[in-house]
Parts: structure tokens; sequence; C-alpha cells
């Protein structure tokens, strides 16, 4: 995605304790579907029922449950410089008044968001089904190394954001809504937009489309990787030795040269394990599930999600 989101995003996941928007916004989102993350995309795979990976009787799904509305309804750099009143004349209506609010975006980036009545779904029993899922989604049913599962989503009666693309960004908006209090006029049904200025995104959505998640993220347990990465240190050991016995040519190298641990963590070291070591009894043993963080917020904004 583009770097215009990421103060959004980052300030959603803080503001509604770890909700994430669906990335590109518009894309809809299940209890247990699992993605991964590419090129600033979440890239659905599938889902853990729909694929059958978990049974449903094997699964407890609630449902309905509603979410302190003030928690999601917030902005970043936004203020709003004009409120009032006015009149206007209408061909047929003739002479009405209306309310207006020119709201102003103090940077690329700054934000206004508003969801009226979200309510959230989610796995009940995640604790009971999270050792299977590591099973069949990297031994029995797939092969994966890293992969997330969604594990909550939330879903608004309706609701309204809008993005500046650029610094001193404004948005006028009005209402001709009858006893209709200013300072709620952003985000109401009744609002229209009269003119922007470098408003990079700017949507009413007022379908409940699950368009936030939480989300489980499978990763690779410390103390194994920390094993598998020793070992590599120790295979290291020597290493320019051996070259300068086995190889003809005279090669130079340091004698006090150390291989780099932090590169290291930094490759997939499930690659180096012998055949066999890893299957459907020791997967436990190797992996672990996380909650989803701002970590995984910021792949949304880098090339490669990995």
């Amino acid at each position: 995605m583009e770097g215009v989101y990421r103060n959004f995003y980052r300030n959603f996941y803080r503001r509604t304790n770890g909700f994430i928007p669906v990335a590109p916004m518009g894309q809809t989102v299940y209890p247990g579907d699992f993605f991964q993350i590419s090129n600033g995309q979440m890239i659905v795979l599938g889902n853990i029922f729909r694929n059958q990976v978990i049974d449903v009787h094997e699964v407890e799904i609630g449902d309905q449950y509603q979410l302190n509305p003030t928690g999601w309804s917030f902005s970043d750099g936004v203020t709003k410089p004009y409120s009032g009143r006015g009149t206007g004349r209408g061909p047929i209506a003739g002479e009405f008044e209306f309310c207006k609010q020119i709201l102003a975006f103090a940077g690329r980036g700054s934000f206004i968001f508003k969801a009226n009545e979200p309510e959230s779904v989610k796995i009940l029993n995640w604790n009971e089904i999270q050792q299977a899922l590591i099973i069949r989604l990297t031994q029995t049913y797939y092969s994966f190394r890293s992969v997330y599962v969604v594990s909550e989503t939330v879903a608004a009666a309706d609701w309204t954001l809008a993005i500046a693309g650029a610094s001193q960004a404004e948005l006028e908006i009005a209402t001709d809504a009858e006893n209709f209090g200013l300072l709620d006029l952003f985000g109401h049904h009744s609002s229209r937009t009269i003119q922007s200025r470098d408003i990079e995104f700017y949507q009413r959505e007022e379908k409940r489309k699950s368009s936030f998640y939480k989300a489980k993220k499978l990763v690779l347990r410390e103390e194994r990787m920390e094993n598998l990465i020793t070992d590599l240190m120790v295979q290291w050991r020597d290493y320019n030795e051996w070259a300068s016995r086995f190889y003809a040519y005279d090669y130079h190298y340091d004698l006090h040269y150390n291989a780099n641990m932090v590169a290291f963590s930094e490759i997939n070291t499930l690659d180096m394990l012998p055949p066999n070591e890893l299957n459907p009894n020791t997967a436990l043993l190797y992996f672990k599930w996380i909650e989803a963080s701002l970590d995984d917020v910021e792949k949304l904004f880098t090339s490669d999600g990995e």
C-alpha cells in the first residue's frame, strides 16, 4: 500500500486495541481466513473452515459482540476551522437551512474516521484448536512456514474515512437535516460533500462488511530458532581454514572473522533442517501462534511483505 495510509493503519491498530483494517480497503475478511502479506496487500489463500482444515464441530464462533462506539471514532491532524449554519433556496422546497463544516488536514496522511455500531465476530475456543492448526497448516494439509489466521472481525452499521494526500488538505461537508448538531456532521448519513482539496481517500461504507480484523501469526519458536542459529554458527567455525585446504587457489581470509548471528536470524533457518526432522510429531516443538502486531502492519507498506 502507499505510504499515505500508514498513519491511519498504525493509529487504528493502537486505538482499537489491535484491530487492523483490510488491505486494500473495501476487501472483506471472515474469521478463519488464512492469508499472507505480499507487496503491501493481504492475500487471502483460504479459510480453515471452508477448506476443512478445522471441522465445524471443533470450533465455537461467537457473534454480535457490541463494541464501545467511542473507541471507533478518532482522527489525527484534523481540525474544524469552520462550523456554522446557513440558508439556501431550492427550486421546489424554497428556502431551507443547512449546517456546514470545513475539516482541515495538517499534513499528508492526516485522517478522520468514524464507525457506528461496531460489532465483533470471533473464534471463542482458539486455544483448543491452535495446536491442531499448527500441525495441519504446516504438515498434513499445507506446508506453511509463515501464515496468518483471522481470529476476529468487526463490521459496523456504517463507517466513514477521509485521508489527506497533502498538507493543508480540506473537506467541506454539509447537511440540511433538521435539529442537527454540528459536532456530529462527519460520518452522518445525511451529510454531503460540497468540495474537497487534496483528499487522497474518502469513502463511506453503509453495509455491514467485515473490514477490520485481528489475526494470529504462525512463527518459529525462539528457542528452536536460537538452536538452529547456534548450529549454523558452529558449522561456520574453521570454514575459511577448510576452504584453504580444499581449494588449490590461494584465497586470503581473516583469521578472526566471525559469522553474523543477526544475518542468520533473517534467513529461513528451517531450510537447514535434515529431511523428515520437521514432521507432524515435531511441528509443535518448532511453531507457535502470536498476535499480529504493529510490525505486521508495517509489512503492508513494504514492497515485500516478508
